[in-house]
């Protein structure tokens, strides 16, 4: 292999020697060679070899003698003269260049290192001398920094040993204790930030707890009517707190028998925030107050008001908004449900059948769960009363088949106003088709998705609401407030006409009203001979006897008995009556 590299600088050549123990090659001059001419036929014998040191430079070699080469001569023999063929031996030796300018060199060639004045020692002393280290150029290398400074000049190179680095060989005894020491502290580290982290995640969690617990208080709150702030306070007298937060739609029905007599009503609610659909069935004998302060059943004004008058006595007793009034006769009601396509209802009795000629005959509506219901049958079940069965009972049955209707009705708009137009019905001026149908098709949507119920307000046995029904029924389900007449602001008398003339109950009525009590219209009762005034607390005996002498009867006429409900004292008008006496 050819480790010879022309550098290019000067002809010089330099051949690879060996390499450090650092792994660096080592390179050292190769002197021009000339073709030999004839060998010498003596030579001098060489000096001994200095022991080869890999950190020395290549050594200079002296002058070649004669036309034999000898790279390892050490100037022991003799040269012969050179061959000259321009004759330039006898001409004096120019001088060369010297960059360090250590003026060593005397031969006309190029010795920037000083290799002849080197090799001109060695001669002398018969041993070859070590040349201080030079910093050889390397091929592909740049030359030495300091190459233009002068060598004195120079700052003096550290001489690195092996035996200096010795301690990265060492084994250190300690290296297990050390990274013992750099894992246990890495582990602690790595534990404490796994707690921040841990830490921070149950706090995260803690917070969004909490968040969601106090929306959905908020929420309830809200929805109940009860969040401060929202909830409207009435001030009037007897007033509870109404929930005012939520905006509800009512109507009120009322079924009127056109065969037996009679009337049901209900109010349709359709809350329409909560999306809650109900049906609240309203007692016949429920109090309430006529347009010039008269009290009266629910029942009598229905018969002597009207709509409009019962509307607003409703209101006022219920403390809620009536948007409307549905008077819904029997006949129509057929219709209606046949119009739906019948009705299922849970019947709780038997209905007799009222065109049955015999008894024993099969009943017109069976009991039992889902009973399918007609327009004829759902009429007779709603409309039904046993003996013995308070009115509160067939309102039930009314309630049933109202709610059957509502599942059955379409829950399109357009369609349910459709139906209501098919009825034919000549509706209160506070109601129109349109309105009916819209309303109905979406309580018939809160029905078909069980968001439906119906419930019985509860009547005292004076036709009154007590506390716990305006905080239940009158204020959750109606948002109103209960404001039933009082029973100290004036004593309730019931007159009942058995005198046999029509016109004695009106004059009654006006020396009641004026003597400071309240006048229920009893209606009129069969003949009787003398009057009575009647009453059933004992506590009310003094009321009783002030009513006698207020209509001009006698004391004796007072006496215990039975009293409607709604009435403290009743009053029954004999054919012994004189207007005339009356005070």
């Amino acid at each position: 292999m050819n480790d010879r590299y022309d550098a290019g600088y000067g002809g010089d050549q330099y051949e690879l020697v060996g390499y450090d123990e650092y792994g660096q090659p080592v390179y050292r001059q190769v002197p021009p060679q000339q073709a030999p001419q004839q060998p010498y036929p003596q030579q001098a014998p060489q000096q001994p070899y200095d022991t080869y040191d890999p950190y020395a430079q290549a050594q200079p070699q002296a002058p070649q003698q004669g036309y034999g080469y000898d790279p390892y001569a050490t100037g022991g023999r003799q040269p012969a003269p050179a061959y000259d063929p321009y004759g330039t031996a006898q001409q004096p030796p120019t001088p060369s260049y010297d960059p360090y300018g250590t003026g060593a060199s005397q031969s006309g060639g190029y010795d920037p290192y000083g290799q002849a004045q080197a090799q001109a020692q060695g001669a002398a002393t018969g041993r070859q001398p070590r040349v201080a280290e030079q910093t050889a150029h390397i091929p592909q290398q740049p030359g030495p920094a300091d190459a233009e400074q002068s060598p004195a000049s120079a700052p003096p190179e550290r001489d690195y040993r092996t035996e200096q680095f010795a301690f990265v060989e060492d084994p250190d005894g300690d290296a297990e204790d050390v990274i013992d020491w750099l894992n246990f502290t890495e582990n602690r580290t790595e534990r404490r930030e796994e707690a921040k982290r841990r830490a921070r995640s149950r706090l995260i969690a803690l917070v969004v707890v909490l968040a969601l617990v106090a929306v959905g208080g908020v929420g309830y709150l809200w929805a109940a009517g009860k969040l401060p702030g929202l909830s409207d306070q009435d001030t009037k007298t007897g007033g509870t707190t109404a929930a005012g937060a939520q905006n509800r739609d009512v109507i009120v029905v009322h079924l009127h028998n056109t065969k037996k007599g009679g009337t049901s009503t209900a109010l349709l609610v359709d809350n329409t925030t909560t999306k809650q659909g109900t049906t609240v069935l309203l007692p016949n004998s429920l109090a309430v107050t006529d347009d010039d302060g008269t009290t009266t059943t629910l029942a009598k004004s229905v018969a002597d008001d009207g709509s409009s008058g019962t509307r607003d006595a409703l209101d006022t007793v219920l403390g809620t908004e009536i948007q409307g009034t549905w008077r819904l006769d029997t006949p129509y009601l057929q219709n209606l449900v046949d119009l739906v396509g019948n009705i299922e209802v849970d019947t709780d009795t038997d209905v007799p059948d009222p065109g049955a000629g015999k008894k024993g005959a099969s009943p017109l509506v069976h009991r039992g769960e889902n009973q399918t219901l007609s327009g004829k049958t759902a009429v007779a079940y709603a409309t039904y009363r046993a003996a013995g069965e308070t009115q509160n009972a067939q309102l039930q049955r009314f309630g049933q088949v109202m709610q059957g209707v509502l599942r059955k009705l379409s829950s399109d708009p357009t369609a349910a106003t459709t139906t209501v137009q098919t009825l034919a019905q000549i509706l209160d001026p506070s109601l129109t088709d349109n309105d009916l149908g819209t309303f109905l098709a979406k309580l018939a949507d809160l029905a078909k998705g069980g968001d439906y119920k119906t419930t019985l307000l509860p009547v005292q046995a004076d036709g009154t609401l007590s506390a716990q029904t305006g905080a239940g029924v009158v204020r959750d389900v109606l948002g109103g407030t209960a404001k039933s007449p009082s029973k100290d602001a004036a004593v309730r008398v019931s007159v009942q006409n058995a005198s046999g003339v029509k016109d004695n109950a009106q004059k009654a009525r006006v020396v009641l009203l004026n003597g400071g009590f309240t006048f229920l219209d009893g209606g009129t009762a069969s003949a009787a001979a003398a009057s009575e005034v009647v009453y059933t607390d004992p506590a009310d005996k003094e009321n009783a006897t002030e009513v006698a002498k207020t209509l001009g009867l006698s004391t004796g006429s007072v006496t215990k008995g039975k009293v409607t409900s709604s009435a403290d004292v009743l009053v029954v008008l004999g054919q012994d009556y004189r207007p005339s006496s009356s005070r």
